[in-house]
């Protein structure tokens, strides 16, 4: 098992004056699991790096990828299948394709709960291999 991180978990972690950054530093330090961050949600952290805070936030973060602190997951071709669909389903809901990509990628790798502190995107939408998923923090 491990934890996936979506884009707000990992940004408040790295930003000292995000209202979360406690909450979420705290989760990524304490986790007993590999933590994953989707190839998306880097590019996502990565522009908001850029906009709020400064490049070498987003240095430091590259170190501790290759120091192995994170793992890095790509999409696989069978996940752009997953997220048109969800892009499709939930366009109503403006999920987007990161949200959607996340999505596919918890579901590929059958993790249960995800880090996010996006609930309105990912408290409505609904995983395939399980009725909802745990979203921390709590």
């Amino acid at each position: 098992m491990t934890l996936i991180l979506d884009t707000g978990p990992l940004y408040a972690s790295l930003d000292r004056s995000d209202a979360d950054h406690a909450a979420c530093r705290a989760m990524i330090e304490s986790a007993d699991e590999p933590l994953v961050i989707p190839v998306p949600v880097l590019v996502e952290v990565d522009y908001w790096i850029h906009q709020r805070l400064h490049p070498g936030a987003l240095v430091a973060l590259l170190a501790d990828i290759e120091l192995g602190a994170y793992a890095v997951e790509d999409l696989v071709a069978a996940d752009y299948g997953r997220v048109r669909q969800l892009c499709d389903r939930y366009a109503d809901a403006d999920i987007g394709f990161v949200d959607a990509a996340v999505l596919a990628i918890v579901e590929r790798l059958d993790e249960p709960k995800l880090a996010t502190l996006d609930r309105r995107h990912f408290g409505s939408l609904r995983p395939r291999h399980r009725d909802a998923l745990t979203l921390l923090p709590e």
